[in-house]
C-alpha cells in the first residue's frame, strides 16, 4: 500500500523512467528500421553525376554473356580440381545459366502441390567485383504474416576461413536502404537464405570444399586449388 502512496506523491521511479526510456529508445529504433528497409534503392550502372542525399544506390555488377562465356572452361577446369580466375561477367553468367538449368528441372518434374509461403523469397544473384571487394545483391519478397513487401539486398566484402572452409564475410550490409552490418546474427542468417536458394550443384559445392585460398584482386576472384 505505501508503494502506491508513494507513487501517488512522488511520481515514477528513476528505474521506472530508465526501463521507460529505453524501451522508447528500442522502439523507435525498431521503427526507424522497418521505415529504412521498406525504403527503395536506386539500382544503377553506375554512380550518378549528382546523387540525391540520403538515396542509397546500389550499383549492379556486369553480366555481359558474351565475356561470360569463358564460364564452362573454368567450371569444369575447378571440378577437376584446377585453380581459376573470374570475372563479374562469368559469375552473373555462371548464375543465369544455373537459375535456367533449375528451372528446366523443375518444370520436367513439377507436381501439382502448391508451394509453401517464405518468409524471404530471394530472387536472382548479381555480383560486382571492384576495388578486391565481391558484391552480392539480390531482390528479395519479405512476407510478414501474408504481407508481401519487396526490398534490394546489398552485402560488400570479401572470404575467410571459417572452420575447414572459405566464407562470405561482408563489411557492408544493406536490407533495402538499412544498414544491418552491425548485426551480425540478423545479417548473417538473411545472407544464409540467400545463398541457400542459389541453384549450386553439388559437383561444385564439392569443389569449394577443396579450395587452398580464395581472394579478390581488384576486379578478379581467385579461387586456388592445393
Amino acid at each position: 500500500m505505501s508503494k502506491k502512496i508513494d507513487r501517488a506523491l512522488y511520481g515514477p521511479s528513476w528505474t521506472e523512467v530508465t526501463i521507460g526510456a529505453l524501451l522508447s529508445v528500442l522502439i523507435g529504433l525498431a521503427l526507424c528500421a522497418v521505415w529504412l528497409t521498406s525504403k527503395p534503392v536506386e539500382t544503377v550502372r553506375e554512380m550518378p553525376k549528382e546523387p540525391v542525399s540520403g538515396m542509397v544506390y546500389h550499383i549492379e555488377g556486369s553480366a555481359n554473356a558474351t565475356k561470360g562465356r569463358q564460364w564452362e572452361s573454368d567450371r569444369k577446369m575447378l571440378i577437376a580440381g584446377k585453380s581459376i580466375t573470374l570475372t563479374e561477367d562469368e559469375l552473373n553468367t555462371a548464375v543465369k545459366t544455373l537459375t535456367t538449368d533449375a528451372a528446366k528441372v523443375a518444370i520436367a518434374n513439377k507436381t501439382e502441390e502448391k508451394p509453401a509461403v517464405k518468409m524471404i523469397n530471394p530472387g536472382t544473384l548479381n555480383f560486382r567485383i571492384q576495388d578486391s571487394m565481391l558484391q552480392i545483391g539480390a531482390p528479395v519478397e519479405l512476407n510478414y504474416y501474408g504481407i508481401a513487401t519487396k526490398v534490394q539486398v546489398v552485402a560488400q566484402g570479401t572470404f575467410e576461413r571459417s572452420g575447414d572452409k572459405f566464407a562470405y564475410a561482408p563489411t557492408k550490409f544493406y536490407v533495402g536502404s538499412c544498414p544491418i552490418v552491425r548485426l551480425p546474427v540478423i545479417g548473417g542468417k538473411i545472407l544464409d537464405l540467400i545463398l541457400a536458394n542459389a541453384p549450386i550443384p553439388a559437383e561444385l559445392i564439392e569443389a569449394w570444399g577443396k579450395l587452398a585460398n580464395v581472394t579478390i584482386e581488384g576486379s578478379e576472384l581467385k579461387l586456388a586449388m592445393p
